[in-house]
């Protein structure tokens, strides 16, 4: 059989002792690690041809780093070893220990690991679908999108902004608020700030999850003059007329505001075959797991790590460098008879960009308590360093660490 990442598997049936379904920050990290750890006959299904850096688009979208340097060929990043299967999944039958692809044909597995990361529903805010990319409606959440997010921001110089947050969980939480702060300090630098409303929707009753965070962003927020729209959410949106609908959450009352500019990101859920699936758990269908190893309780020869897991923790990349190597540990040792004594905590990062050179570190566990990578270093505050650290040390941290199964 040839093993080499150039290759891919034609439709039809097969089996792998590992199944690895995306191949996204937590499916590459994952194969890796499997890897590096000696495990072979290892299979990764994604239909993609490009990997995405994600965490760089908030940037992209205030201007301050090129879309191609979040870009990558997903071919470049599958470990020595490991089958490519240009294809989607469609099913899982964990009885069978099968996934369906949506090529049609059967791949079996011993293990699986679910990590097909989540959808952006469009559709589910009225008019968003129809209005993104143009009529002034644009949203970071995709690559398509975030340059003119940019173009929008550069070219305004008075009128309405508004940011909103969706209601469900979601990739990234930060960076809804994150493009307002670059948005709100590029105009304060081009001295246009005063001339434009900044409204921000969250469905939130405060700004952030942990409350020494809260009271930096809500200083943040009073600096730039932000309107923010406490537990509401945007429900509908009318590009042709350029005005939005505002729904409080607690009372129900809406409110139909005109905008110039709306950066607006989509509700989310797990992919639709995942929640008709026999592993989809709770309202937005992602993947049932235990919080601490990562195994499906039903299941235990499935793993679900990633933005489709089913955890009490934010979406995020830093999430997955955390779990991905508990995965690895608990499958490894389950290959060989043994259990694995290794929890994932909870931690998860956010680094909160707050102006067009500073930013506020945010990481954190399960009981939202600090969990601070850098000791020493006062990360509640704004910080020029930790803004640094953003733009040029994660990313290559990402793609020579994280992709290559070493951090």
């Amino acid at each position: 059989m040839d093993l080499s990442p150039h290759s891919t598997e034609p439709t039809g049936s097969a089996h792998h002792r590992v199944v690895i379904v995306g191949g996204g920050t937590a499916g590459i990290s994952v194969a890796a690690r499997l890897r590096r750890a000696g495990v072979g006959d290892i299979a990764v299904l994604d239909p993609s041809g490009t990997h995405w850096y994600q965490p760089l688009w908030t940037l992209v979208g205030g201007g301050q780093a090129p879309l191609e340097t979040s870009r990558r060929s997903e071919e470049s990043l599958i470990p020595d070893g490991v089958r490519w299967i240009r294809e989607a999944a469609a099913a899982v039958d964990p009885d069978a220990r099968t996934v369906s692809l949506a090529g049609g044909g059967l791949v079996g597995y011993d293990y699986l690991v679910m990590a097909p990361g989540l959808q952006l529903d469009w559709d589910k805010i009225p008019g968003l679908a129809e209005a993104i990319g143009h009529d002034g409606v644009t949203s970071n959440y995709s690559p398509e999108y975030a340059p003119y997010t940019w173009e929008l921001i550069k070219g305004m110089r008075s009128g309405t902004a508004v940011f909103s947050h969706p209601a469900t969980p979601l990739k990234c939480g930060g960076a809804p608020q994150k493009i307002a702060y670059l948005a709100a300090d590029y105009w304060r630098k081009q001295g246009v700030l005063d001339k434009i409303r900044m409204v921000f929707v969250l469905p939130d009753p405060k700004l952030f999850k942990v409350p020494v965070w809260t009271k930096a962003l809500e200083k943040v927020v009073e600096r730039y003059g932000i309107e923010v729209r406490y537990e509401s959410e945007v429900t509908a949106v009318d590009g042709a007329r350029r005005e939005l609908t505002i729904t409080d959450k607690k009372t129900g009352t809406e409110e139909t505001l005109g905008y110039d500019l709306a950066h607006l990101v989509p509700p989310q859920s797990a992919p639709d075959w995942v929640k008709k699936s026999p592993l989809a758990d709770g309202p937005y269908g992602f993947v049932k797991a235990d919080k601490h190893t990562l195994r499906n309780p039903d299941h235990p020869e499935i793993f679900a790590l990633g933005d489709v897991a089913n955890l009490p923790t934010s979406k995020t990349g830093a999430a997955v460098r955390k779990q991905s190597p508990v995965v690895v540990a608990h499958m490894v040792a389950a290959m060989k008879g043994a259990e694995a004594g290794k929890k994932y905590d909870g931690y998860t990062s956010c680094p909160l960009v707050t102006a067009r050179d500073k930013m506020l570190l945010a990481e954190f566990d399960y009981d939202l308590k600090p969990a601070k990578s850098f000791p020493g270093v006062n990360t509640f505050k704004e910080r020029r360093d930790m803004w640094v650290f953003k733009r040029y040390v994660l990313p290559a941290v990402y793609w020579r660490g994280m992709m290559t199964g070493r951090v």
